[in-house]
């Protein structure tokens, strides 16, 4: 099977402004709550566990309508445009500041409204767009295209450094949610034309309380083991990706004095991007389970060297080594849970996958970090006042956390390649 062009361009354009929108509350929403609001780990893990609370499941009870609907297209143009605007809202917060809003006050507000916000983004791309991706590809050709769609959040990360990141240098944050906001709702009416759906309603019989449900019964894990076994790969993989990456801007800004950042990251993410669409052809040709140990071992490797990395290029290269590793990694296992997933379920598969790879890892690995920072005593002073900084133990424990995701990997290796 092949994609034609505006496919593709449907699959990126679509992906990418997703992944603008999660940038921006994965990595520099952590960053604006800790320069404007409190230092503290733990309110950063809150926030980050509440989102993924909320993710979990919006997209276990909209998967499954939109299988029910066999509609993707509403959940998807509709979601983006909401999101947009409770992106954009963020910059009422930011404003609330000099208006004297409380420590608490400004911290209930965040994590309320971070909680709305991934509701829409969820609904739209969690659970629709997932589905909708897995509706037009076949196994052929989901190497490469998960290949390219791990990389869009590299990429939406590096055009965040690069066009925006001034902004919250500036303190401007008023105006850095309103743009990504504005960006993100344009999408949502744009999609309404580019999606086209596919996917046939579900075949009646069930009703929509037991769909919503029947993927995390017991029976669902014995008639579909390989997916189930993936998904727990998938699990322990997302941990150690927590574990550090909710405080990796501070570690590069105030641990490790990178002034220029942005400019290193964004190095990094063009080399591992570059690698990580190049090799998707690989994958598909190879095999996707073939490809996912020496990825995971990869991904471990880079962790193990960002910890002693110092300065502009080992930080550089290091990085490049993680980044890579990470999207081999999630390309593979995101590839296979494709084709594992019933014809009829794409929905019902997002809201499980949702449920162990993102909501399980984003509330045990952030608290992980968390727990490792505070055993430390690094800091730096602010007008005066000791703030904590995360320190490179964090990756060494992410990196201890990759070495579990082997036992199930090396499990679903060996059964795939003796199908």
């Amino acid at each position: 099977m092949r994609l034609d062009r505006r496919l593709w361009s449907t699959i990126v354009l679509v992906g990418l402004v997703g992944q603008l929108a999660w940038t921006v509350e994965n990595m520099y929403l952590n960053v604006f709550i800790y320069e404007t609001i409190t230092d503290n780990p733990a309110v950063i893990a809150t926030v980050v566990a509440a989102s993924a609370i909320t993710a979990a499941l919006t997209t276990l009870f909209i998967g499954p309508l939109s299988d029910r609907l066999g509609r993707r297209r509403p959940f998807i143009s509709g979601g983006y445009l909401l999101w947009g605007l409770a992106t954009a809202a963020f910059g009422l917060i930011a404003a609330g500041g000099p208006l004297g809003l409380s420590v608490g006050a400004a911290i209930v507000a965040v994590i309320a409204l971070d909680c709305v916000m991934t509701f829409f983004g969820s609904t739209a791309n969690d659970a629709a767009y997932q589905a909708w991706v897995t509706d037009v590809t076949t196994p052929a050709v989901r190497g490469r295209v998960d290949a390219v769609l791990q990389t869009l959040p590299l990429i939406a990360m590096l055009l965040v450094f690069v066009a925006l990141d001034p902004l919250t240098k500036d303190g401007q944050w008023l105006t850095f949610f309103a743009v990504v906001g504005v960006i993100v709702t344009v999408v949502g009416v744009a999609a309404h034309t580019l999606v086209r759906d596919v996917a046939a309603p579900s075949p009646p019989g069930e009703s929509y309380a037991a769909s919503v449900v029947s993927g995390i019964r017991p029976s669902a894990v014995r008639a579909n083991p390989l997916l189930y076994l993936t998904l727990a790969t998938w699990a322990l993989w997302g941990i150690s990706t927590q574990v550090f990456m909710p405080y990796l801007l501070i570690y590069l800004e105030h641990y490790l004095h990178l002034d220029a950042y942005a400019l290193v990251l964004g190095g990094a993410l063009i080399i591992a991007s570059a690698i990580t669409i190049l090799s998707g052809r690989l994958i598909d040709r190879f095999g996707k389970a073939r490809v996912l140990i020496p990825t995971l071992l990869l991904y471990a490797v880079g962790l193990l060297l960002f910890a002693p990395a110092r300065g502009t290029v080992p930080t550089l290269l290091a990085g490049a080594v993680v980044l890579t590793g990470l999207m081999l990694t999630a390309a593979a296992l995101a590839a296979i849970t494709r084709d594992r997933t019933p014809a009829d379920r794409a929905g019902q598969v997002q809201g499980v996958r949702m449920l162990l790879v993102v909501m399980l890892p984003m509330v045990t690995g952030p608290f992980l970090g968390a727990a490792v920072i505070a055993g430390n005593d690094a800091t730096y002073t602010d007008l005066g006042t000791a703030r904590t900084v995360p320190t490179p133990a964090i990756f060494v424990a992410a990196a201890a956390v990759v070495a579990l995701a082997l036992i199930p990997a090396l499990r679903l290796r060996r059964v795939l390649e003796s199908a």
